[in-house]
């Protein structure tokens, strides 16, 4: 018979991460197998809920670098509620604008041609593994309580931007139109 010794493993850290903490993130979705073509969902990328009709996006972020790096927090971006006319959809929307804008260097404010082209995505597959700024939050979950999520992602003019993205990290893209 084997007998495994953990005795020496390191006990991992599960406290929460603290809220408004500022991390550079590495999204993936994680393929809920939803298809719609007339709402764009393709490629298996949507999620939807049995329970609510809810249809969102299933994300898992590592954390890059810094005191929480390798880190994972899991959270959703609303795609469809049928609920309060899809505000949910509404709030999943502002939030990916502002993913495409935080990994690609832009203000909410720019609309220069190349800021206008870094928001446009042909499918979900291009936020699959982007890398962002993201504000860490907190929120309480019914069944495990309270849980990290990111519900906002930190652009060019906000203070700490600069040093969480690491900008000689980045990839020069090209956002010709």
């Amino acid at each position: 018979m084997t007998y495994y010794n953990f005795n020496t493993a390191e006990s991992n850290n599960y406290d929460l991460i603290p809220k408004g903490t500022i991390a550079k993130v590495r999204m993936q979705i994680q393929r809920g197998g939803l298809n719609d073509d007339e709402h764009g969902w393709t490629e298996g990328y949507a999620t939807g809920s049995d329970l609510t009709g809810a249809v969102y996006l299933n994300c898992e972020y590592t954390i890059l670098s810094g005191e929480y790096k390798g880190r994972k927090i899991w959270s959703t971006i609303g795609l469809y509620s049928s609920k309060n006319d899809n505000i949910w959809g509404d709030i999943g929307r502002s939030f990916i604008r502002s993913i495409l804008n935080s990994r690609s260097g832009f203000t909410d404010k720019d609309d220069s041609p190349e800021a206008t082209v870094a928001r446009q995505i042909e499918s979900f597959a291009e936020l699959d593994g982007c890398e962002f700024v993201a504000r860490v939050d907190v929120e309480n979950d019914e069944a495990y309580g309270k849980k990290n999520v990111i519900k906002a992602a930190i652009t060019p003019e906000h203070k700490q931007y600069n040093a969480a993205m690491d900008k000689a990290s980045v990839k020069l893209m090209d956002w010709t139109v």
